[in-house]
Protein backbone atom coordinates (compact mmCIF):
# COMPACT_ATOMS: atom_id res chain seq x y z
CA UNK A 1 0.00 0.00 0.00
CA UNK A 2 1.61 3.30 -1.02
CA UNK A 3 0.94 6.61 0.85
CA UNK A 4 1.00 9.87 -0.56
CA UNK A 5 1.94 13.47 1.14
CA UNK A 6 -0.67 15.61 0.48
CA UNK A 7 1.13 18.86 0.56
CA UNK A 8 -1.77 21.30 1.00
CA UNK A 9 -2.47 19.64 4.77
CA UNK A 10 0.76 19.30 6.13
CA UNK A 11 1.82 15.56 7.15
CA UNK A 12 -1.41 13.96 5.83
CA UNK A 13 -0.85 11.25 4.03
CA UNK A 14 -3.39 9.26 1.95
CA UNK A 15 -4.00 5.59 0.34
CA UNK A 16 -6.92 3.35 -0.96
CA UNK A 17 -7.95 0.33 0.65
CA UNK A 18 -9.45 -0.64 -2.64
CA UNK A 19 -11.35 1.04 -5.41
CA UNK A 20 -14.76 0.14 -6.06
CA UNK A 21 -16.64 1.19 -3.20
CA UNK A 22 -16.99 4.83 -4.05
CA UNK A 23 -19.58 7.03 -3.09
CA UNK A 24 -20.76 10.61 -2.90
CA UNK A 25 -21.40 11.09 0.16
CA UNK A 26 -23.02 14.67 -0.41
CA UNK A 27 -26.23 12.47 -1.71
CA UNK A 28 -26.70 11.44 2.35
CA UNK A 29 -28.55 14.53 2.92
CA UNK A 30 -28.93 13.28 6.62
CA UNK A 31 -24.86 12.84 6.84
CA UNK A 32 -23.94 15.77 4.94
CA UNK A 33 -25.77 18.78 6.84
CA UNK A 34 -23.78 17.41 9.71
CA UNK A 35 -20.26 17.80 8.60
CA UNK A 36 -18.29 21.27 9.22
CA UNK A 37 -17.03 21.88 5.27
CA UNK A 38 -13.64 22.98 5.43
CA UNK A 39 -10.98 22.20 2.93
CA UNK A 40 -10.07 19.22 4.67
CA UNK A 41 -13.43 17.65 4.45
CA UNK A 42 -14.02 18.55 1.47
CA UNK A 43 -11.00 16.87 0.31
CA UNK A 44 -11.74 13.99 2.25
CA UNK A 45 -15.50 13.19 0.76
CA UNK A 46 -13.86 14.11 -3.15
CA UNK A 47 -11.06 11.08 -2.52
CA UNK A 48 -14.28 8.63 -0.75
CA UNK A 49 -15.97 9.40 -4.98
CA UNK A 50 -12.78 6.73 -6.19
CA UNK A 51 -13.32 3.94 -3.49
CA UNK A 52 -12.52 3.53 0.22
CA UNK A 53 -9.72 6.44 1.13
CA UNK A 54 -7.05 5.75 4.16
CA UNK A 55 -5.91 8.49 5.74
CA UNK A 56 -2.22 8.99 7.94
CA UNK A 57 -0.64 11.09 10.60
CA UNK A 58 1.96 11.31 12.71
CA UNK A 59 5.06 8.46 12.52
CA UNK A 60 6.81 6.25 14.64
CA UNK A 61 5.14 4.57 17.83
CA UNK A 62 2.04 2.84 18.86
CA UNK A 63 0.08 2.55 15.09
CA UNK A 64 -3.64 2.35 16.07
CA UNK A 65 -6.64 2.66 12.89
CA UNK A 66 -9.86 4.76 13.85
CA UNK A 67 -12.57 3.43 11.85
CA UNK A 68 -16.24 3.96 11.01
CA UNK A 69 -18.64 3.36 8.17
CA UNK A 70 -18.52 -0.61 8.33
CA UNK A 71 -22.27 0.21 7.76
CA UNK A 72 -22.92 3.22 5.71
CA UNK A 73 -26.33 4.10 7.53
CA UNK A 74 -24.31 4.59 11.07
CA UNK A 75 -23.65 8.16 10.68
CA UNK A 76 -22.92 9.57 13.76
CA UNK A 77 -19.07 7.78 13.97
CA UNK A 78 -18.42 8.60 10.62
CA UNK A 79 -19.09 12.40 11.49
CA UNK A 80 -16.84 12.21 14.39
CA UNK A 81 -13.91 10.72 12.94
CA UNK A 82 -13.87 13.61 10.22
CA UNK A 83 -13.81 15.76 13.04
CA UNK A 84 -11.40 14.15 14.90
CA UNK A 85 -9.29 14.29 12.08
CA UNK A 86 -9.34 17.46 11.96
CA UNK A 87 -8.87 18.11 15.12
CA UNK A 88 -5.29 15.98 14.98
CA UNK A 89 -4.23 17.24 11.22
CA UNK A 90 -2.04 19.71 12.93
CA UNK A 91 -1.18 17.70 16.08
CA UNK A 92 2.31 16.91 17.41
CA UNK A 93 1.75 12.99 17.34
CA UNK A 94 4.30 10.50 18.73
CA UNK A 95 2.52 7.62 17.27
CA UNK A 96 1.28 7.03 13.97
CA UNK A 97 -2.84 6.80 13.61
CA UNK A 98 -4.68 5.85 10.41
CA UNK A 99 -8.68 6.85 9.64
CA UNK A 100 -10.56 5.10 7.59
CA UNK A 101 -14.28 8.01 8.00
CA UNK A 102 -15.86 6.01 5.40
CA UNK A 103 -15.09 2.37 5.02
CA UNK A 104 -17.75 1.77 2.62
CA UNK A 105 -18.74 5.43 0.66
CA UNK A 106 -20.87 4.02 -1.49
CA UNK A 107 -23.21 2.43 1.41
CA UNK A 108 -23.23 5.65 2.53
CA UNK A 109 -23.86 7.59 -0.12
CA UNK A 110 -27.46 5.55 0.00
CA UNK A 111 -27.68 5.62 3.99
CA UNK A 112 -27.48 1.24 3.77
CA UNK A 113 -26.33 -0.64 6.06
CA UNK A 114 -24.86 -3.40 3.39
CA UNK A 115 -22.56 -2.87 0.63
CA UNK A 116 -23.77 -4.98 -2.65
CA UNK A 117 -26.13 -6.49 -0.17
CA UNK A 118 -23.08 -8.07 2.22
CA UNK A 119 -23.06 -7.08 5.99
CA UNK A 120 -19.55 -6.14 6.06
CA UNK A 121 -19.25 -6.87 10.29
CA UNK A 122 -19.93 -10.35 9.18
CA UNK A 123 -17.76 -10.59 6.26
CA UNK A 124 -14.37 -9.58 7.59
CA UNK A 125 -12.89 -13.46 7.44
CA UNK A 126 -14.09 -13.82 3.91
CA UNK A 127 -11.34 -13.42 1.79
CA UNK A 128 -11.40 -10.13 -0.35
CA UNK A 129 -14.54 -8.67 0.85
CA UNK A 130 -14.78 -5.01 1.63
CA UNK A 131 -14.09 -5.56 5.38
CA UNK A 132 -11.40 -8.07 5.08
CA UNK A 133 -9.47 -5.82 2.82
CA UNK A 134 -9.41 -3.23 5.74
CA UNK A 135 -8.24 -6.44 8.00
CA UNK A 136 -5.57 -7.09 5.21
CA UNK A 137 -4.44 -3.20 5.58
CA UNK A 138 -4.59 -3.48 8.99
CA UNK A 139 -1.99 -6.59 8.50
CA UNK A 140 0.10 -4.70 5.75
CA UNK A 141 0.78 -1.76 7.47
CA UNK A 142 1.47 -3.57 10.99
CA UNK A 143 -1.14 -1.75 12.63
CA UNK A 144 -1.13 -2.39 16.56
CA UNK A 145 -4.50 -1.50 17.74
CA UNK A 146 -7.87 -1.51 15.96
CA UNK A 147 -11.04 1.25 17.28
CA UNK A 148 -14.27 0.30 15.18
CA UNK A 149 -16.90 2.92 15.74
CA UNK A 150 -20.70 2.42 15.19
CA UNK A 151 -24.24 3.45 16.35
CA UNK A 152 -27.08 1.01 17.63
CA UNK A 153 -30.83 1.77 17.14
CA UNK A 154 -33.21 1.30 20.65
CA UNK A 155 -34.24 -1.58 19.43
CA UNK A 156 -31.31 -3.20 18.10
CA UNK A 157 -28.47 -5.19 19.02
CA UNK A 158 -26.93 -3.81 21.17
CA UNK A 159 -29.21 -1.39 21.77
CA UNK A 160 -27.05 0.87 24.12
CA UNK A 161 -24.38 2.75 24.06
CA UNK A 162 -21.67 0.31 24.87
CA UNK A 163 -17.80 -1.23 24.02
CA UNK A 164 -17.48 -4.80 22.59
CA UNK A 165 -14.42 -6.90 23.32
CA UNK A 166 -13.08 -9.97 24.33
CA UNK A 167 -10.55 -11.47 26.65
CA UNK A 168 -8.76 -13.67 24.61
CA UNK A 169 -6.60 -14.00 22.45
CA UNK A 170 -6.30 -10.21 22.59
CA UNK A 171 -6.61 -9.84 26.03
CA UNK A 172 -5.23 -5.75 25.80
CA UNK A 173 -9.70 -5.53 24.23
CA UNK A 174 -10.71 -5.72 27.19
CA UNK A 175 -8.31 -3.40 29.09
CA UNK A 176 -9.42 -0.91 26.48
CA UNK A 177 -13.03 -1.19 26.73
CA UNK A 178 -12.66 -0.69 30.50
CA UNK A 179 -10.55 2.07 29.96
CA UNK A 180 -13.42 3.59 27.61
CA UNK A 181 -15.96 2.30 29.88
CA UNK A 182 -14.13 4.59 32.57
CA UNK A 183 -14.03 7.35 30.97
CA UNK A 184 -16.98 7.75 28.84
CA UNK A 185 -19.32 5.73 30.89
CA UNK A 186 -20.06 3.35 27.89
CA UNK A 187 -21.26 -0.73 29.15
CA UNK A 188 -18.45 -2.71 28.67
CA UNK A 189 -19.73 -5.87 26.61
CA UNK A 190 -17.27 -8.62 26.57
CA UNK A 191 -16.86 -12.47 25.09
CA UNK A 192 -14.56 -14.72 26.67
CA UNK A 193 -12.84 -15.83 23.11
CA UNK A 194 -13.13 -13.65 19.87
CA UNK A 195 -15.72 -14.29 17.14
CA UNK A 196 -17.45 -17.17 20.14
CA UNK A 197 -20.70 -15.13 19.47
CA UNK A 198 -20.58 -14.50 15.75
CA UNK A 199 -18.51 -14.84 13.00
CA UNK A 200 -16.95 -12.01 10.70
CA UNK A 201 -16.93 -8.69 12.52
CA UNK A 202 -13.78 -6.81 12.17
CA UNK A 203 -13.31 -5.93 16.06
CA UNK A 204 -13.40 -10.22 16.07
CA UNK A 205 -11.45 -11.17 13.20
CA UNK A 206 -8.31 -8.51 14.21
CA UNK A 207 -8.66 -10.04 17.66
CA UNK A 208 -8.58 -13.05 16.62
CA UNK A 209 -5.07 -12.46 14.66
CA UNK A 210 -3.88 -11.08 17.89
CA UNK A 211 -4.32 -6.79 17.14
CA UNK A 212 -6.41 -6.40 19.98
CA UNK A 213 -9.81 -4.44 18.94
CA UNK A 214 -12.70 -2.89 20.03
CA UNK A 215 -16.13 -1.70 18.62
CA UNK A 216 -17.74 1.49 19.95
CA UNK A 217 -21.44 2.17 20.19
CA UNK A 218 -23.23 5.04 20.57
CA UNK A 219 -27.02 5.51 20.62
CA UNK A 220 -28.50 6.81 17.60
CA UNK A 221 -31.74 5.76 15.17
CA UNK A 222 -30.13 4.08 11.73
CA UNK A 223 -29.81 6.21 9.04
CA UNK A 224 -30.18 9.85 11.17
CA UNK A 225 -27.90 11.53 13.48
CA UNK A 226 -29.54 12.77 16.96
CA UNK A 227 -28.21 15.76 19.41
CA UNK A 228 -25.27 14.42 21.16
CA UNK A 229 -24.52 11.12 19.10
CA UNK A 230 -21.69 12.68 17.67
CA UNK A 231 -20.14 14.10 20.14
CA UNK A 232 -20.50 10.61 22.33
CA UNK A 233 -18.91 8.76 19.29
CA UNK A 234 -16.07 11.44 19.01
CA UNK A 235 -15.16 11.33 22.76
CA UNK A 236 -15.37 7.63 22.73
CA UNK A 237 -12.59 7.94 20.06
CA UNK A 238 -10.30 10.40 22.05
CA UNK A 239 -10.86 8.25 24.88
CA UNK A 240 -9.83 5.27 22.69
CA UNK A 241 -6.29 7.08 21.84
CA UNK A 242 -6.08 8.54 25.43
CA UNK A 243 -5.75 4.92 26.38
CA UNK A 244 -2.24 5.33 24.66
CA UNK A 245 -1.22 8.55 26.18
CA UNK A 246 -2.80 10.54 22.90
Amino acid sequence: MHFEKIGEFGNLEMSYVCDFSGGYISRNRNLFGKLELNRLTQFILEKCTYGTPIFKLGDGGNKILILSGIHGNELSPQIANVKLLNELLDADLKNTLYFIPFASPKSTMYNERTFNDMDLNRSAHIQNSLSNLIVQAVENLAINFVGDFHSTAFNANPGIESVFSSKSPSPESYLIANYISRNVGSEVISFDFAGSSYKGAVEDVCNLKKIPAVTCEVLCPFANVIRGSVETSLAQMKSFLDYFGI
